[in-house]
Formats: C-alpha cells, structure tokens, sequence
C-alpha cells in the first residue's frame, strides 16, 4: 500500500510541477504583455506631452506681443520671440533678475508694484538707444490657491508705429494749417484794404485783385494737392497700366514746360533711348515727370540745363532720371525730399509758388506702380531725381 501511495504523491508532485510551470509562464506572459502596454502608454503619453508643448511653445512664440513670464522669486522663466526681437536678446535670460536681463528701472518698478496691485495695465517704457523704440506693459500677478504670487505675466505692446503716425498726423495738421492760413491772410488783408478804398484807385486795386487771384490759385492747387495724395494713400486712384514710350511721354512734357523753362533760359533735353517702354500708366507718369522737371527748372540756375534719361535694368525694370545743375541739396535734406511739405528753402518754395507736395505725390505714383524714387546731390552740382518702373 505504501509504495503506491508514495507513487501516487509522486505522480500528483510532478502534476503540480508542471501545473505551476506553465500557471508561472502564463503569468510572465501577461506581466511581460502588461509591461509592454504600460511602456507603449508611457510613450504615447510623452508623445503626447511633446506634441502639446511644441503647440504651446509654437503659439507663444508666433504671438505678435512680447510675453515675459517671472517666477515666484521674481526671475525671468520665459520669453517668447516677439520679446527677444523688442528688446534685441542674443544671450539667455532665464533665470535672471528685470534689472539683469532688461537693465530698465521703469520694468522693475512695475513688477514691484504688483505684490500690492495685482495688476498694472498701460504702462508705457521707452528703449533707450534703440531708435526710440516706446513699448506699452501690461503686467499681471500669478496666484496660487490661497491668494498668495506664484509668479507674474507681462505682455508688451510696441506702440513705436503708432507713436510714428500720430506724430505724422499731427505734424500733417500743423502743416496744412499754416499752408492754407499764409494765403488765407493775405487774401483777407487785400480784400479788407479793397473794402477801405482802394477799390476806387484802378491801378491800386487792379494790383490787389491780381495777387488776390494768385493765391487763390494756390490755395485751389493745394487742396488738388492734397485730394491727389489722399487718394493714392487710400488706394482710390486705380493705375491704368499699359505699353508707354517713355522718350513720347517725356517729350510731351517738356513740350508743356518750354515756357517756363524759357522764363530762366533753361534748356530742356530728352535724353531717353527710342523704344525704352515700361508699363505705366500714361497720365500718372506724366504727371510725375511734370513735377521732377517743373521742380528742376525752379530750383535749377539761370541758362542752365535740365535733362531726362533712362535705361533698361536687370529683373524686368526701367530706371529713369531728371538732371539738373542747380544749388544741389543738402546732405540732411536728401532723405526727407520726399516728405510732405517738406522744404529745402522754404522762403526760396514760397516765391516760387510751391504746394510742398509735389515730390511726395511724385513718390506715391511711383510706388503705386511698384518702383522706387531716390535723390543723388552734390551741392554746387546740382541734383538728378531717380525712380524705376516695370518694363512693358
């Protein structure tokens, strides 16, 4: 009986062996299965993670204001691009104090007044030595659940364009004001002496009605002056673009300013190669060869010489220019030419009867066609105009 029973025992040991080899194979299998859903969680959980940043990271970076994130202590965490481009950043600033990273007192002072306000809007900060850069901070305090700063969010603002128009705007107002208000008086002072009896002396008053007449027509090219810039800078006047022979159009222009030229003996020349064309439109172009010649015979010295040129440039683009020899300009008036109402001489424009538009109207034409106008000028050399268009 024993030896069965101890074979039996034996029989069931070895049952339960092999039970429990393959119950433990079983078990690594699923652990091993386990780990390997665990570690694809794992990774598409990172993956995730990753992606999820590099938005967020990509969305604070594309933002157009400049963003600067403090840390509890106060200490720059992040930056995004917009503010490294505002303030010029090429080292790393993480990690250091306002005063370290940015060196302005103003931006300290607002961070220090955030434990106390919370929150600081509007504030403006100029950059010093960074072509007048001014800046507008809005700054804000991070709060953890029991009230207390975990941090601050600042969010800059660059107002330097804004700053630039209204400047412009109001230099604009200044400028029409005194323009129209010169004629103005005078119309005003000659009709009142008119009024008061001058009227009856013929010679005297014919005289009166003849300078009241002039600037009147000063005033009326003025306003047309203007109306014309206000509509090519709202994009009004359409340019009609065609085929033009630019020696054609240049000659017709010359053709209408033989009178004039010959008032100071000034001698025109059409310098511009047969066949040179650019697309254009006729009327517009005219009109700015009109002014540039108008402005070289004014400007130019008696029996002098005005001269237009052109020629053929690489990209597809025709360059122009008109040639005086006059005075020249000045080397700090050559980039402000342009500018409306600007003046190198205003007494000098005054006599002359000048608008102080007419170079400006000049380069909005010229960029409506999509070209570029310049000066080059010595002084006692004289000044040549130049400006490029699409070749036809």
């Amino acid at each position: 009986m024993w030896p069965a029973l101890a074979t039996l025992l034996l029989v069931a040991l070895v049952a339960l062996h092999l039970w429990w080899k393959r119950r433990l194979a079983h078990l690594r299998s699923d652990l091993s299965r386990q780990q390997e859903v665990l570690s694809l969680q794992q990774k598409e959980h990172s993956q995730a993670l990753a992606e999820k940043q590099a938005q967020q990271e990509a969305l604070f970076n594309s933002m157009a204001e400049g963003v600067l994130v403090l840390d509890r202590s106060g200490r720059v965490a992040l930056v995004n691009q917009s503010l490294r481009r505002l303030f010029a950043l090429t080292a790393e600033v993480r990690g250091q104090t306002i005063l370290e990273a940015f060196r302005l007192q103003e931006l300290a002072a607002v961070v220090e007044r955030l434990p106390r306000e919370h929150s600081v809007r509007g504030f403006e900060v100029e950059l010093p030595g960074m072509n007048e850069r001014c800046l507008e901070v809005s700054a804000a305090s991070v709060l953890d659940r029991e009230g207390a700063q975990h941090g601050a969010i600042l969010v800059f603002h660059d107002l330097t364009r804004l700053k630039q128009l209204e400047n412009t705007r109001q230099e604009f107002v200044a400028n029409v004001s005194h323009e129209l208000r010169t004629p103005l008086s005078l119309i005003k002072g000659f009709v009142e002496t008119l009024l008061e009896g001058a009227k009856d002396d013929p010679d005297l008053s014919t005289r009166f009605l003849k300078t009241i007449a002039k600037h009147s027509d000063r005033l009326t090219y003025l306003i047309e002056d203007l109306m014309t810039i206000s509509r090519l800078e709202s994009g009004q006047i359409v340019m009609n673009l065609q085929p033009v022979d630019l020696r054609e159009e240049a000659g017709r222009v010359l053709d209408d300013l033989l009178a004039r030229a010959a008032e100071k003996k000034t001698t025109l020349d059409n310098q511009l190669p047969a066949g040179l064309t650019a697309r254009a439109d006729a009327d517009r172009l005219q009109q700015v060869l009109f002014n540039l010649v108008e402005n070289a015979i004014k400007y130019g010295k008696s029996d002098g010489r005005v001269s237009i040129g052109g020629r053929e440039l690489p990209e597809n683009k025709v360059e122009l220019w008109v040639q005086d020899d006059g005075l020249g300009i000045p080397a700090e008036s050559r980039e402000r030419v342009f500018e409306r109402f600007y003046r190198v001489d205003r007494a000098r424009s005054r006599e002359t009867g000048g608008t102080g538009l007419g170079l400006a109207i000049v380069k909005h034409i010229v960029q409506a066609h999509g070209g570029e106008v310049w000066v080059k000028s010595d002084l006692g050399a004289g000044s040549t105009f130049f400006l490029t268009l699409p070749h036809a």
